[in-house]
């Protein structure tokens, strides 16, 4: 495949040049070789063990330890997010930390932090039912006092009452009354605690039903939202108090109250002060106090408590943080090497990993340098064997890209990965994505808001490549030197087309055009007259805003659109020569590359060429004409519509050509392909006996499948399709091509819409309300519309374009990517 070299070509157009390579390593250094070789990231390896699953390969155990330090990283990680942590951006360590010694740390930090934690949520429980206790102290307390207000006030009036002639006679029924039989006495109980608000109303309704109405409950609304105990969450809850006789209605009340999740606090269990709680004030006051002085010296108290705790656990998580980005990277670098280290085959001694991959032509004295280092750094006394493979298996493709390139490079890897040294339309694309979009999106007042929140983008890469941006702007961010180019080129075609947001300007000298007389009356009916010289770059400014500006537009940008459709699809044949007389394929250049340039070029390179003719002739020949009636009458004059001596010979000429183009790559290829099939496979048959690399057994077997492989029917049907589409899609890409002249049309007619109708509008009003609603309007408009939506659909149907209209002429796209193995990734991946 070629010998190594000093460095890589950077060759955009095709693919580093790869080669198939075996590794003999020792086992002592095996582990120091695939580091090395990470470090490098230039060595795609094989997995020479797939028959194997992941539990049965050499190096398991290894990874899982590695998997488990990488759930206790998580576990880190999650953590500093709850705590509103961010683990440090510095950059990472060169020292490597030892393994074992990196396990133990993590394992005591991961049991000191959940000990922390546990410890830390015990404490948090207690102090939020310490929390909800006080209140229910308090708010309970308010309604004993409102109920114990009102007895005091009836007994005033029953002293005022017993002052009458009856005194006597209340008194002797108010001393039967206390001195009553106990047993025949009511013991009432309540229950007292809080209700989440939202439930309170169904709390109540399912109380009164379930006891049937034989319960009192009294509420109060708490101002604030509490934290929940079991929850650990805010909730607006209601303080309440059930009064209830008998235990069958007091295991009711304890069921629901369990099922309503509504925390019960004890206010006071002894049934034999309930009748002092209602006439004595001085009992409940002095009570409530002193347990309402108690619960809050225990709240101050957990209080202190649970601060230390946070800040203790906030130091140690600072203390992760420092360490932990250069933690993960060790732990993913060390689970990596052993993944890598498990697709190694191992020798029949026992002593030697065999390891099979690819790596470009470039890099071999770099690779071999790192397998010398990695030995002598284990001291090993025997060296890795490096060895080239023959092999004719296709390679992957790798591309050597830059910051700027590699956007360039995914819009054609989104179609298909190019096929190894198959021509690059990446080299192309970098010019003629943002030109045909910017044909559709021509304006330099637009194009400059694009180029400067791009000029944003780029100035602030650095810092914005190491935040996480949103879906959105992610995409933006990484194909942020494409839209700077779309935004140069969309300046460069505004320019052309004279455009401001829709407002033309005389930038380049005064215009050609004037009026006949000062009042300029006839301006739109007898027309303009030519004053200056003409116009010396892009469309004249009088254009704008005249009679025939749309007829002259609409002309200008659809034949321009023909010309650059019909250009960039000869290059894309012409890039199918490229490829077919690199890979030395003659049957493909003079049976696919020649029909299809002569097909092409004899229909719409001619048409390209009378469009060109006209122009230069201010011929007022009609083209449609003469394009139908080449076909429809190719013998009959062309009387106004000729625009060259000779023009009826040459378009009966091209006619034939055109017809003749379609047999030539219809059929003459697919017996091609077979003679040259059965010439190879002669050839094959009588190889063995100049000594082949194939054992003698295998090779008949081989070719013979290989001879019966070839299907021409199979073959015949392909070149069928593949020319009926070239046929047809020949007409149908060139009037794809239109889009440009559609959407360059709806583009400039949408800023005009916006600039006439909002803003010069708004600016005819004398109101500063007025002038600023419209430019409001106008400012989101431009914005939403023009530089968003617009922008977007400019830039999908440039893809279009270059994906079916250039790319189908040369381009296969069935190869697969060159990932090498490499540490400098593993920062981008999660787990």
């Amino acid at each position: 495949m070629g010998d190594g070299s000093s460095g890589p070509t950077m060759d955009l157009l095709r693919s580093e040049p790869m080669q198939l390579v075996q590794l003999i390593i020792p086992i002592e250094s095996a582990f120091r070789t695939i580091s090395y070789l990470g470090d490098l990231g230039l060595f795609q390896f094989n997995d020479l063990n797939a028959e194997k699953s992941p539990f049965q390969r050499t190096y398991a155990a290894q990874i899982k330890r590695c998997a488990e330090m990488a759930r206790k990283l998580r576990f880190f990680k999650e953590q500093m997010r709850k705590a509103g942590l961010s683990p440090s951006t510095k950059s990472l360590r060169s020292g490597d930390i030892d393994l074992d010694y990196l396990e133990v740390t993590l394992g005591e930090l991961e049991s000191e932090l959940i000990e922390i934690n546990s410890n830390n949520e015990m404490l948090q429980h207690t102090y939020n039912e310490l929390s909800e206790y006080k209140l229910v102290l308090q708010k309970a307390g308010e309604l004993f006092h409102s109920a114990q207000s009102i007895v005091a006030a009836q007994q005033s009036e029953l002293e005022l009452y017993n002052t009458t002639e009856q005194s006597v006679e209340r008194s002797l029924l108010l001393e039967q009354e206390i001195t009553m039989d106990p047993s025949k006495q009511v013991n009432l109980g309540y229950i007292s605690g809080l209700v989440a608000r939202e439930k309170s109303m169904a709390f109540e309704r399912i109380l009164f039903r379930a006891t049937r109405g034989n319960v009192f409950l009294k509420q109060s609304v708490l101002e604030n939202a509490v934290v929940d105990p079991v929850l650990g969450d805010e909730v607006e809850k209601n303080v309440f108090v059930v009064f209830y006789s008998g235990e069958r209605a007091k295991n009711k009340i304890l069921k629901l109250c369990e099922g309503f999740g509504a925390n019960r606090y004890p206010f006071t269990e002894d049934l034999n002060k309930q009748f002092e709680i209602i006439s004595q004030e001085r009992y409940f006051s002095i009570d409530a106090s002193e347990r309402k002085k108690k619960v809050s010296g225990r709240l101050a108290e957990l209080k202190t408590t649970i601060d230390v705790g946070l800040a203790h656990r906030s130091n140690l998580l600072q203390t992760i943080g420092f360490e932990f980005e250069h933690w993960n990277f060790l732990v993913k670098k060390e689970k990596s090497i052993y993944h890598i280290l498990n697709m190694l085959n191992m020798d029949v001694t026992k002593k030697c990993l065999v390891a099979e991959g690819w790596c470009p032509v470039f890099a071999k004295d770099q690779i071999q340098n790192g397998l010398r280092r990695a030995t002598l750094d284990s001291n090993s006394q025997i060296g890795a064997i490096f060895h080239v493979l023959q092999t004719k298996e296709s390679p992957p493709t790798f591309f050597q890209t830059n910051k700027f390139t590699s956007a360039f490079q995914e819009i054609i890897d989104a179609y298909g990965v190019a096929k190894y040294q198959e021509v690059n339309p990446s080299v192309y694309t970098i010019v003629t994505f943002p030109f045909l979009f910017a044909i559709m999106f021509g304006d330099w007042g637009h194009g400059i808001c694009l180029l400067l929140a791009t000029l944003y983008l780029i100035i602030r890469e650095k810092k914005l490549s190491s935040q996480k941006l949103g879906d959105i702007m992610e995409m933006a961010f990484s194909g942020r030197y494409v839209i700077m180019m779309m935004g140069i080129f969309s300046i460069y075609t505004g320019l052309i087309y004279n455009e401001f947001f829709s407002v033309p300007f005389e930038l380049f000298g005064p215009s050609a055009y004037g009026c006949r007389d000062q009042s300029c009356r006839d301006a739109y009916t007898a027309g303009l007259v030519k004053v200056h010289d003409t116009y010396p770059f892009g469309l004249d400014p009088k254009w704008h805003g005249s009679r025939s500006e749309l007829p002259f537009l609409n002309s200008m940008k659809m034949k321009m659109s023909i010309l650059f459709g019909v250009a960039q699809m000869n290059l894309g044949i012409i890039m199918s020569y490229f490829n077919a007389k690199f890979f030395g394929d003659n049957i493909n250049i003079w049976y696919q590359f020649v029909p299809q340039m002569i097909f092409l070029n004899s229909l719409f390179g001619y048409l390209s060429l009378l469009i060109i003719v006209k122009w230069c002739t201010g011929s007022q020949a009609d083209l449609y004409h003469v394009m139908i009636y080449m076909f429809l009458s190719p013998t009959d004059d062309l009387d106004d519509n000729q625009l060259f001596i000779g023009q009826k010979f040459f378009q009966i000429l091209l006619l034939l050509s055109a017809l003749a183009a379609v047999p030539w790559m219809l059929f003459p290829r697919p017996f091609l392909l077979k003679k040259q099939h059965e010439e190879r496979f002669q050839g094959q048959s009588y190889a063995r006996l100049d000594g082949n690399d194939y054992p003698p057994e295998i090779e008949p077997h081989s070719v013979s499948h290989n001879h019966e492989e070839f299907e021409f029917s199979e073959v015949f049907v392909h070149q069928l399709i593949h020319t009926i589409e070239f046929v047809l899609g020949a007409v149908s890409n060139t009037a794809s091509y239109l889009r440009l002249w559609a959407l360059s049309l709806a583009h400039s007619e949408l800023s005009s819409v916006f600039y006439d109708k909002v803003l010069l509008l708004a600016w005819g009003y004398n109101s500063i309300i007025a002038r600023g609603i419209g430019l409001s309007v106008f400012i989101f408009a431009t914005v939403g519309v023009l530089l968003v939506m617009e922008t977007l659909s400019a830039f999908l149907h440039a893809l279009r374009l270059h994906w079916v209209e250039f790319q189908n002429k040369f381009y296969v796209g069935d190869g697969y990517k060159f990932y090498p193995f490499s540490f400098a990734s593993l920062g981008q991946d999660d787990e």
